[in-house]
């Protein structure tokens, strides 16, 4: 600790590059600051540094972090209690560039893996990064002091050391999230997609605020009683709420009665929240993937006749390749990448998706004959899908009724309340059996396997080996291209693109000529599982969040330079 101080008085005032003599341990009273990586410039990315603490200071019990559903939640509860600190004592930017910036991966309403902090029967590890203070290219030792010596120990003591923390707090952040666990775990065995809680708050805000709306304007969650169920949870014991069983559910109701938000909710339902969210109960399969219409993407060869076939100039739909895809052929594309990667749950929603892709009604039939028509619309298939491949869908539905023909369940909203009418729906389908679906359906498989090429992944740019770049949830670039996922509607967080980037880069290595895209992203997945989402950072990363196969397979299908054999 006092070399660092010295050093920091002996080189204030010289060039900036100086500072590169910072990297390496120092002991301070409590914990051990570790510089791992330092800014060659005080507008250059902030430099790395990490934080130890040993458990004989920080006096963590071991119950906080017994099971892997505890201590991701203890880890999230640390992160953000540390980010709460830098902003109680840490005086932000002084100097240029970044100068004093103090900053920690924040996460937001859902609890994910990260790797900003860690914890076990030895210490806590705390990664973050400060912006080395400067004036112009000068350094600032002065106020590099302020930082290590005045502001970090106060911050370290209020956000690391048990007894310093409001433990019934950490014991509801903790214990919320390991019930959330158990009730995913246990869906399989009640035979249900997705479980909604008695009592859950489901509205948020706005569109760009995912703070739950409390305001009286927001209806608490009440199942019907012909779908309630209850399971019992290690924390809580016995709740109850709506079982959405497996199969085909259609979530019905007029405008702005909640049907969206309902399938919101479910979507994100594969994370844990935390505490205050409103949806700490609302869980989903963890294998849920969200399908929509995306105009414009680029598929490469991908096998879409289950659905299109038969297009003009006999192209080949079992191959399918497209610079631009309409409504249509994406949404067929995603369907069938998300099948070959696993997805047990397709969440649809009829605004996002592509009307001929979801319908062709009784009237556009009679004025053009069948072996006109390349789409098999989804409602002659999404039973099958159950049936076949024991994949469940739901569908939001507001002006489609041809498919209470197909539906095992429906649920109508009306102002924010559910109600069971799947008989009356199944009624009004016997009563019209023109809206029936038309089409006799085709095999599912076999789909064409996809063998993805290591050719086509090069995250070169310029003299860099490696260069990537993150724009919030929206879009990787990746070495020259970019792959745009502002559609992928379940990534929430910009520190998941950060490491499903650095996975991409690894994905390569996996690439034999032989493996598929799910042997790739598996064997990628398993990496992670094994050796944590360190195994992907070039050095100790303090910004990843953990993602799922679903979301790296779609990063991949949506990288331009990707090649299929």
């Amino acid at each position: 600790m006092q070399n660092l101080r010295t050093h920091l008085q002996q080189i204030h005032g010289k060039g900036y590059k100086v500072y590169k003599g910072l990297k390496g341990s120092y002991r301070f009273d409590n914990f051990v600051l570790v510089i791992d990586h330092v800014q060659g410039d005080p507008f250059a990315a902030p430099s790395k540094v990490r934080v130890l603490v040993t458990q004989e200071v920080a006096s963590f019990p071991e119950h906080t972090f017994h099971n892997r559903a505890r201590a991701v939640a203890l880890r999230d509860f640390l992160t953000r209690q540390f980010h709460k600190a830098i902003m109680r004592h840490v005086h932000g930017s002084r100097g240029s560039g970044k100068s004093g910036q103090v900053i920690i991966d924040t996460p937001g309403q859902e609890i994910l893996e990260r790797t900003s902090a860690f914890i076990n029967e030895a210490q806590i590890e705390i990664r973050f990064t400060v912006g080395l203070p400067a004036q112009g290219r000068r350094i600032d030792g002065k106020q590099a002091i302020t930082i290590f010596f005045d502001e970090l120990p106060q911050v370290v003591k209020d956000a690391l050391i048990y007894k310093n923390l409001d433990s019934e707090a950490l014991s509801r952040h903790i214990l919320t999230a390991e019930d959330a666990e158990s009730l995913r775990s246990q869906l399989k065995t009640h035979k249900l997609v997705a479980f909604v809680a008695d009592g859950a708050l489901l509205p948020r805000k706005s569109g760009v605020d995912p703070d739950p709306l409390t305001c009286g304007d927001s209806v608490p969650f009440r199942s019907p009683d012909s779908l309630r169920c209850g399971i019992t949870l290690p924390n809580q014991g016995k709740i109850t709420g709506m079982g959405i069983p497996e199969g085909v559910t259609l979530i019905v109701g007029g405008g702005y009665h909640g049907k969206s938000t309902l399938l919101d909710a479910l979507s994100l339902g594969i994370y844990n929240h935390i505490p205050g969210d409103g949806r700490e109960m609302v869980v989903t399969d963890a294998r849920a993937f969200k399908i929509r219409a995306e105009d414009r993407r680029r598929i490469a060869k991908v096998d879409i006749c289950a659905f299109i076939s038969n297009l003009p100039l006999k192209k080949d739909t079992r191959y399918f390749s497209t610079e631009d895809a309409s409504g249509s052929t994406s949404q067929a594309a995603n369907i069938i990448e998300s099948l070959q990667i696993g997805a047990q749950v397709l969440l649809v929603d009829e605004d996002t998706s592509a009307t001929n892709f979801m319908i062709r009604d009784k009237r556009m039939q009679k004025l053009i004959a069948g072996h006109y028509e390349p789409i098999t619309p989804f409602i002659n298939k999404v039973k099958q899908i159950y049936r076949e491949k024991g994949v469940s869908t739901v569908l939001v539905m507001g002006g489609i009724g041809d498919y209470f023909a197909v539906a095992d369940t429906v649920i109508w909203m009306r102002e924010y309340v559910p109600e069971e009418v799947t008989a009356r729906a199944q009624a009004i389908a016997r009563e019209d059996p023109d809206g029936q679906p038309n089409r006799e359906a085709k095999a599912l498989d076999p789909f064409q396997k996809r063998v993805p090429l290591a050719a086509g992944i090069d995250p070169r740019r310029g003299k860099k080996a490696v260069d990537i770049k993150i724009r919030e949830t929206t879009q990787i670039i990746f070495g020259k291209y970019k792959v745009d996922l502002g559609r992928v509607e379940q990534l929430v967080d910009a520190s998941q693109l950060r490491a499903i980037a650095q996975a991409m880069v690894h994905a390569g290595a996996k690439m034999d000529k032989t493996a598929t895209m799910k042997d790739v992203v598996e064997a990628l997945i398993s990496d992670v599982e094994q050796r944590g989402l360190d195994s992907l950072g070039p050095f100790k990363p303090n910004d990843y969040a953990q993602f799922r196969a679903l979301e790296l397979a779609a990063a991949l299908n949506r990288l331009p330079s990707l090649q299929i054999q």
